[in-house]
């Protein structure tokens, strides 16, 4: 009967079997239906979601490791740590950079000097509210501490060179004509009155011969009685005249009798040095 066994020819392939036939081109593959939707699929499902975790993972981790590393800066002239804090978008600005870097700045935080190196971002995580009241106070406290070491170097300094300028001692002269001269020379040094050594010297020597009490009481002066006195044989009326103050009123006075005399001589000849005679 042959209608009756192709008949039951297809019954024998049955799906409670769980076997389905696929044919390509030929070739026959066999796959467990139910495995497609259930064991097959979870691995295929597992792997595609490992890999579209896995690149999101580690980046996260390199932007995490990113965000933690510090950067090591060194300073230039010219830098603060304003335009620092500016330069690397430090968050707490040149307060929190000055934190992190106060061992290698000192107490001074207006003062940086080139060369030191400095680690920007050291610390991710926010400070307490302790510690950033204490940040924000170490600026002003570093600028006070720095005022009150400038005006105690100030002090310091100042004291020994008020120390270093002892009174000058008064300068002595000898009471000869060596002495009387350069004693002469002093005044008319502060009056501005024109004169060597040389000058004075020559003409008191032509004059008197170093004698301070000499007086002429022979010539036209001595006449109508006014005698040339001193060294520079001066009379009265020329002394009274010429007369420098700060020396003697007694013509006789070797010091007030030259610079007088040379006084005078400034004011007719031009300096002592210019007079060769009588004068």
């Amino acid at each position: 009967m042959p209608a009756q066994g192709k008949h039951r020819r297809p019954k024998s392939v049955s799906l409670s079997r769980g076997i389905a036939a696929v044919t390509t081109g030929g070739a026959v593959l066999a796959l467990p239906v139910l495995g497609a939707t259930t064991a097959s699929a979870a691995p295929a499902h597992a792997v595609v979601a490992e890999k579209a975790v896995a690149p999101v993972s580690v980046t996260a981790q390199a932007n995490s490791v990113t965000k933690a590393a510090s950067a090591k800066h060194s300073v230039v002239a010219g830098e603060t740590l304003s335009k620092i804090a500016r330069d690397y978008s430090v968050s707490g600005g040149w307060k929190k950079l000055y934190e992190g870097n106060r061992k290698a700045i000192g107490e001074n935080p207006n003062l940086i000097h080139p060369g030191i190196t400095l680690t920007v971002g050291a610390k991710a995580a926010a400070p307490s509210d302790a510690k950033a009241g204490k940040a924000g106070k170490s600026a002003p406290t570093a600028d006070r501490a720095a005022s009150a070491e400038r005006a105690d170097r100030s002090a310091r300094t100042a004291a020994p060179a008020a120390k270093a300028a002892p009174a000058a001692a008064p300068t002595t002269y000898t009471n000869d004509l060596d002495g009387w001269i350069k004693e002469s020379l002093a005044v008319m040094a502060q009056h501005g009155i024109p004169g060597s050594y040389e000058g004075i010297h020559r003409n008191i020597i032509r004059e008197s011969s170093g004698n301070p009490n000499a007086i002429n009481n022979w010539d036209s002066n001595a006449a109508k009685g006014t005698p040339s006195k001193g060294l520079l044989q001066v009379i009265d009326p020329t002394f009274r005249a010429y007369h420098v103050p700060g020396t003697s009123t007694d013509s006789y006075d070797p010091v007030a009798n030259i610079t007088a005399a040379c006084n005078y001589a400034a004011d007719r000849y031009g300096s002592i040095d210019n007079v060769f005679g009588a004068y």
